[in-house]
């Protein structure tokens, strides 16, 4: 019949074609991608992210509120075997242009989303604490004024008691110090299990060895903050 290929030899022209309409379908599906992708990421931005993740803290947060959070990675698994309790880092909520933000201790001292500080740990770690009193205005102002004057301080690796570089709990215990509020009782080196291996490790590194540890030294870590009478916890947001 007229049109057909010889027995044994493919129609060329047909199967040009059929290569032609899968390139232009495969170009089509890709251009149909694109612009899919460029209208769904305004949208769930517009959405606060809702289509794609319910909101990653589900705490009502309010300025002042102290964040805990724990971490095996690091120097955080010393710090659980040194004093027993899965916290291994903490901060402050506060406001800053009409966004709540966290000041925390890090390397330098620094101001963070609370978004962001909620995802460097583990979730079942993380947990709310807030004051039973509140403080009084101008002494809260007080307190926010000496902790702006931290950001930008270096981390202090050796957990050291002094204003020239902070660590988290010490920079928490301080802010709120110059509220007119302590904690907790502050401890030393000493009050904490320096024995167990995580712990002697980071020693080894930071000071040397046992012997360069200053034992009488105040210190105070994150589990001591979190187990002041003065704070109470601030419970999940339910869904629904």
């Amino acid at each position: 019949m007229a049109g057909e290929s010889p027995p044994g030899k493919p129609d060329v022209s047909f199967g040009v074609f059929k290569l032609m309409h899968r390139i232009s379908w495969r170009m089509l599906a890709d251009v149909k991608t694109h612009l899919v992708s460029r209208l769904l990421v305004p949208l769930w931005l517009l959405l606060g992210g809702v289509l794609l993740a319910k909101n990653p803290v589900p705490y009502d947060l309010r300025e002042g509120d102290i964040l805990f959070s724990s971490s095996a990675y690091g120097q955080g698994s010393a710090i659980i075997a040194a004093t027993g309790s899965p916290y291994t880092h903490c901060g402050i909520v506060f406001l800053q242009n009409n966004r709540l933000m966290v000041l925390e201790a890090v390397q330098p001292v620094t101001v963070s989303t609370v978004e962001g500080f909620y995802s460097r740990g583990r979730p079942e770690g993380f947990a709310v604490k807030r004051l039973k009193s509140p403080v009084k205005p101008d002494a809260y102002q007080k307190a926010r004024e000496w902790a702006a004057k931290q950001v930008g301080l270096n981390y202090d690796a050796r957990f050291l008691w002094g204003d020239d570089k902070m660590y988290c709990s010490e920079l928490v215990w301080k802010v709120f110090k110059q509220a007119g509020v302590e904690l907790c009782a502050l401890k030393k080196f000493k009050d904490y299990q320096l024995d167990r291996p995580e712990v002697r490790r980071i020693i080894e590194q930071r000071f040397g060895g046992m012997d360069n540890v200053p034992m009488n030294e105040k210190v105070v870590a994150p589990s001591d903050l979190a187990d002041s009478k003065l704070l109470v916890d601030v419970p999940k947001v339910k869904n629904g």
